[in-house]
């Protein structure tokens, strides 16, 4: 209990440093303050479905059900289509992490949910796949930002102090998961 009240309020701490960060680059950002109250966006692009999304799916402490949903379809296992539901937690660290960038510019999902199928596949092909991959239970996604390095997707993905990390700098894509704090490689 005291972990997950710790990462909440390192994961709304990091949400409410981002706000003070990106309001003074904001065009609006006073009425942004006054009108929009506190909300959450996701956005990202899957080249692989040839989908986009961009989507507000919590607003003033509250999760928004069909946006949770439609993530969970965006984030499929695109080989098979299969669906589990994404962890709301590891969205919020997506976004935090996004907003400390300060970039518009989408994430890139490469991998979210993962079928105990396709696991096991890539799990053949490379060593870096773990056997109970928390992308197995919706709790993990691999991203890029073409505008940020590995490094800098990581940095702030850290800083959240919500989950894991991993720097996969070869292949060009950052883990986040709301796993254990952790972090690997290089």
């Amino acid at each position: 209990m005291t972990q997950s009240l710790l990462t909440r309020r390192s994961l709304l701490g990091a949400f409410a440093a981002t706000a003070a960060v990106a309001a003074p680059v904001m065009a609006n950002a006073t009425g942004f303050l006054r009108g929009a109250g506190d909300i959450r966006r996701i956005r990202m692009v899957n080249g692989r479905a040839g989908e986009s999304l961009d989507m507000i799916y919590w607003i003033e402490g509250e999760y928004i059900s069909p946006a949770l949903e439609e993530i969970t379809y965006f984030m499929r296992d695109w080989r098979n289509d299969s669906l589990h539901d994404i962890d709301p937690r590891t969205i919020d660290i997506m976004t935090a992490a996004h907003n400390l960038l300060d970039t518009s510019e989408p994430y890139t999902l490469l991998s979210g949910y993962r079928s105990p199928e396709t696991n096991a596949m890539l799990r053949a092909r490379s060593s870096g796949v773990a056997r109970n991959s928390l992308h197995m239970q919706g709790e993990a996604a691999d991203l890029r930002i073409n505008s940020r390095s590995v490094n800098q997707i990581a940095g702030a993905a850290a800083a959240c102090s919500a989950g894991g990390v991993g720097r996969y700098s070869g292949s060009n894509f950052v883990h986040m998961d709301c796993g254990p704090v952790r972090s690997w490689g290089g």
